[in-house]
């Protein structure tokens, strides 16, 4: 290779090399890039000696731009509760989303269930995700049904007091750090 080849090879190479340190760096120049104020996500099994399918999976995001309000949260979160071939199961629109460290309440309201009487109602569930052993209470704890809560306010679950089934814990909350 003659020297020019060898100065054009040598220039593209860095150039290649440092156009992925360059574009963050522009990026952060444009303006300060924020994370969402506040999430949880992700499915886990519960455990019940019995064999109960149960299943909850999370989908809600509270925007940058609404810190301030976790009533603008948004997404879906599904819950299904099986027993020998009988159950019922449920999606609901979230409606307030309150994290704070590895805790958040979700609250929504149901959609779409085949539990008669169901929709139309709000719910709210608590996760605690501490890794492997992920915890998890819901709002109708005390009643047995989501039919059966009434008046329920938005952001208000229960204590997480059940167990997810070994190796099924998957949830991830992002904290939530309003700005007051």
């Amino acid at each position: 290779m003659n020297r020019r080849t060898k100065t054009v090879v040598l220039c593209c190479a860095l150039l290649l090399l440092t156009a992925g340190t360059v574009g963050p760096a522009a990026t952060a120049t444009n303006g300060p890039q924020h994370r969402e104020a506040a999430a949880v996500t992700g499915t886990a099994k519960l455990y019940r000696s019995a064999g109960d399918d149960i299943t909850f999976s999370f989908d809600a995001h509270l925007a940058a731009k609404d810190t301030a309000d976790p009533t603008k949260a948004t997404g879906t979160f599904e819950f299904s509760h099986y027993l020998n071939g009988e159950g019922a199961r449920a999606k609901a629109k979230v409606d307030c989303l309150v994290t704070g460290g590895k805790v958040a309440v979700v609250s929504g309201v149901i959609t779409d269930s085949d539990l008669p009487g169901a929709e139309g109602k709000r719910v709210g569930i608590t996760v605690h995700d501490i890794g492997r052993h992920d915890r998890l209470g819901y709002s109708w704890a005390a009643t047995g049904s989501p039919v059966e809560t009434k008046g329920l306010p938005k952001c208000v679950g229960s204590a997480p007091f059940e167990k997810v089934r070994k190796g099924t814990g998957d949830f991830t909350v992002v904290p939530w750090r309003p700005e007051f």
